[in-house]
């Protein structure tokens, strides 16, 4: 009997033996098998995550940011201990006893979902690292195995906090948040040391279902979850027990529930400046780079002169189309519903997509028409407090425009604030105040315009973009029309054929003839003519300049050539590849004000290359400079020894594009279009100014571009599907005002003097309407001093005709429009100059 029970006791025993052996080979099997061909665990070693690129001003504030992932990358030894800690009583209280997994914790969910309670995930914070880096999120037994192997064997080769730091960096928290670091700035706007305990057991909680732990909407459910973590810090040690309830006590307070300004009200609203940088950085290093290599970018542009370029633009964009005398509205509508409950009507109102971003002589508002009265309109104004009589439109404020119908056509001009508001249109509106103490008068109506426009400013030494606006307002538009928009420079664009002259042997004083020209193309006759519909016989180059005269211009292409033309304005950029057409001469083709403005800046600066940019500087995430704009050599910047009172010497390596009396000579001549031009009757500053307007085939856009010794600035306006502007619109009374603005500021700013005349040359007083030579004591509004170079002797009383068969013997001001007049020609024949020039098919650019 004993022998029986020893041989059964034996034989269970060799079962349990071997089914343990077999269970235990089981398992090594699988663990074998799937430790075969996982990821390597080194890589961790090397972790760089996707983490946030920023634009800082020159001054080092910050100005935008730009990521998929917003994530502030953090090292460990500079996370503070108290949000270690809540994590890892939250999430793996057994993290620094452990090696990669916690079998303890294993058994304890397993018997608890065993007697019934809720299956919990065992997972410690190195499993979660390696569940987040190196395998997928989905639910399956080989995952888990997967993530067992791998958490011991990265235990053996990273220690502790290294593995802490890629957690506690990578998690998601809600809120588009990736990290603690940026969880902390989302939720309470602080950074990790600013934590309290309550706020980092708060953090704390969210790793594992962030959307079902929001501070508002889940209030009491965070709050739970929350005082858990805390509760599981003061067992752990981690609190004490005053401090534990002094936390439990605490309000759940966050950015979310309006208790703590957002981060982002720090940051100026993203603009086109910014979005430009955004584009151009992505193209050169790549989209993914940018948005996820944690760049640090250094911008070029003054904030200050920014917002005064984008109000500049707007005044413009917003005379023209109050001009118009058109009610259009923002076309939205809030429902009849909410109009009766403030707090319904602004929820409803703070959720309506209008720009928000406008500040053109005050902060626009969006509003809503409340009611609509005999004569008034009441309004609610989101941000704005009602007060005890309300606010209204008032009838004075509407007589000013017409309504657009449904139908397309226009009502009749308004009387009364309801002839332009009905019940329930949302609006856009700003105080109207006094000019001499700034007292406020009414709200007014305001609306985004129709046309559209661009406007830049750059340094002319180094390129630097100081401003640049895109459009009325970047939250109606995204597109920028300063880098974006392909359009007809016009007239803005025969500086290039002037330079060309001027390189090629030509002089200020040169005669070029003002006459009817008649040229044969595919399309058919093409008869250009100027904007004035007169022709004005022999005149010196200056004056065609400043008078912005077409058909002298086309004679002076026709005679230097388009060939010399399209080099020229292929170096200095305006076009790649320019087609040799005689109607380009008046800027027909398309470029942008981008490349516009770029061009002028090399006449501004003596003829030199210079490559506009909106970055000084670009630096990777661990603070390497990768990219520098100025590449110029400081030679004397290391030296000790320079005397306080003198600059140091900075060497140009820039490549000359053009003479550089060529360049004085044209700006000289330009200073005449802002002097006694085209561009009169809208530019007075303090400081010599240079530039060309600009006006194509039935104003359908207009440009000024100008520039003093130290800043370029350009402008274009013009409707983004093309169509005229209507008469009396130029570039000079429409995109010079804009100019006039903003060089205003500019000026005080930065500064600005003469011209630099170059060595090589000598000044000789001509006639600025015959061309012919004056002496040195001459002096009068017909007198202007030219600039020669040495050893070459002007030739007065030449003129040039561009082999158009036209002569020299043309009276001064003869009018297009009076009867046909005998002329000989330069082959000696005689012809009748015909008196009706008209464009034909072809549309010839620039007019004026």
């Amino acid at each position: 009997m004993i022998r029986f029970i020893l041989s059964f006791f034996g034989s269970l025993f060799t079962l349990i033996t071997m089914g343990i052996a077999l269970v235990a080979i089981s398992i090594g099997a699988v663990f074998y098998v799937y430790g075969q061909d996982l990821p390597s665990h080194e890589a961790l070693a090397q972790y760089r995550p996707p983490t946030i690129s920023r634009i800082y001003s020159g001054e080092g504030k910050i100005i935008d940011e730009f990521a998929r992932e917003r994530r502030l990358f953090v090292p460990a030894e500079e996370i503070p201990d108290l949000v270690k800690r809540a994590f890892i009583s939250a999430e793996d209280k057994n993290f620094y006893q452990h090696k990669g997994y916690d079998a303890r914790g294993m058994v304890a969910a397993a018997i608890e979902a065993a007697q019934g309670g809720r299956l919990r995930g065992a997972s410690t914070i190195t499993q979660q690292v390696m569940k987040n880096f190196l395998l997928s999120g989905d639910r399956s037994a080989e995952r888990k195995i997967k993530e067992l192997i791998l958490s011991n064997r990265v235990e053996g080769v990273l220690d502790k906090e290294k593995i802490l730091e890629l957690y506690l960096n990578e998690i998601f928290l809600g809120q588009n948040s990736y990290g603690v670091a940026a969880a902390a700035q989302t939720y309470f706007n602080k950074t990790l040391a600013e934590l309290q305990p309550h706020e980092a057991a708060y953090l704390a909680t969210l790793p594992k279902k962030p959307s079902n732990l929001h501070p508002v909407r889940h209030r009491e459910t965070a709050i739970n979850r929350r005082n858990f973590v805390l509760r599981e810090m003061k067992e752990n040690g981690y609190l004490t027990d005053i401090s534990y309830e002094t936390a439990i006590a605490q309000p759940l307070l966050s950015v979310q529930a309006g208790d703590y300004e957002s981060f982002k009200s720090a940051l100026p609203s993203r603009d086109y400046f910014t979005d430009e940088i955004r584009r151009q950085l992505s193209r050169d290093f790549g989209e993914e780079e940018f948005f996820t290599g944690g760049m640090a970018v250094r911008a070029t542009f003054d904030p200050e002169l920014q917002d005064v370029a984008a109000v500049a633009l707007q005044h413009a964009l917003e005379r023209y189309d109050r001009s118009q005398g058109v009610w259009r509205g923002t076309g939205k509508t809030l429902p009849a519903e909410v109009l009766g409950d403030e707090a319904a009507w602004r929820d409803a109102l703070r959720n309506v997509s209008v720009s928000r971003d406008v500040k053109a002589d005050g902060q626009w508002y969006p509003a809503v028409v409340l009611t609509v009265g005999t004569n008034d309109a009441r309004i609610g104004i989101e941000t704005v407090a009602d007060d005890e009589d309300g606010h209204f439109i008032t009838a004075k404020d509407v007589t000013w425009a017409r309504k657009r119908l449904e139908d397309g056509n226009l009502g009749r001009k308004a009387r009364v604030a309801g002839d332009l508001l009905t019940e329930g249109d949302v609006v856009l509106v700003r105080a109207m105040t006094k000019d001499s103490d700034g007292s406020f008068i009414r709200w007014t109506l305001r609306q985004v315009p129709e046309v559209q426009g661009g406007f830049m400013a750059m340094d002319v030494n180094n390129g630097r973009v100081i401003a640049m606006q895109g459009g009325f307002s970047y939250q109606h538009s995204v597109f920028n029309r300063a880098t974006q928009a392909q359009r007809q420079p016009g007239s803005s664009f025969k500086p290039f054929v002037y330079a060309s002259a001027l390189d090629s042997g030509y002089s200020p004083a040169t005669i070029v003839i003002d006459a009817p020209i008649e040229i044969n193309t595919p399309q058919g006759l093409w008869r250009p003519r100027n904007s004035s519909n007169k022709f004005y016989g022999p005149t010196p180059l200056r004056t065609g300049i400043e008078q912005s005269r077409n058909l002298m211009t086309i004679r002076l292409a026709q005679e230097v050539g388009m060939e010399v033309v399209g080099d020229y304005a292929r170096r200095f950029g305006v076009y790649d590849d320019m087609g040799l057409y005689l109607a380009n001469s008046l800027g027909s083709e398309e470029t942008t004000l981008f490349n516009m403005v770029s061009a002028y800046a090399m006449f501004a600066n003596g003829g030199e290359r210079v490559e506009p940019t909106l970055v000084d500087r670009v630096q990777d995430r661990f603070g390497k400079t990768i990219y520098r704009h100025d590449q110029r050599d400081c030679v004397e910047c290391a030296e000790p020894g320079i005397s306080i009172d003198k600059a140091p010497k900075i060497t140009s390596n820039r490549e000359r594009v053009m003479d550089a009396i060529t360049a004085y000579q044209l700006t000289s001549m330009m200073r005449g279009v802002v002097d006694r031009g085209t561009a009169a009757s809208a530019i007075n500053l303090p400081v010599p100014v240079a530039g060309k307007t600009g006006t194509t085939n039935e104003a359908r856009d207009v440009w000024f571009v100008g520039f003093t010794n130290t800043m370029v600035a350009g402008c274009y306006i013009g409707h983004d599907q093309p169509r005229p502007l209507g008469r009396g619109t130029f570039g000079g009374n429409t995109c010079g005002p804009v100019f006039q603005e903003f060089m205003s500021a500019a000026i005080k700013k930065y500064g600005a003097g003469k011209f630099r005349v170059p060595p090589g040359g000598q000044f000789i007083k001509i006639d600025r309407f015959t061309g012919s030579r004056l002496p040195s004591e001459a002096s009068g509004d017909s007198v202007v001093a030219e600039y020669f170079r040495l050893g070459e002797e002007p030739i007065f009383g030449v003129s040039f005709d561009g082999g158009f068969a036209m002569g020299s013997n043309l009276p001064l001001y003869e009018s297009a429009n009076s009867g046909g007049q005998a002329v000989t020609t330069s082959t000696g024949e005689t012809t009748i100059v015909g008196p009706d020039a008209s464009f034909g098919t072809l549309s010839s650019g620039g007019l004026y």
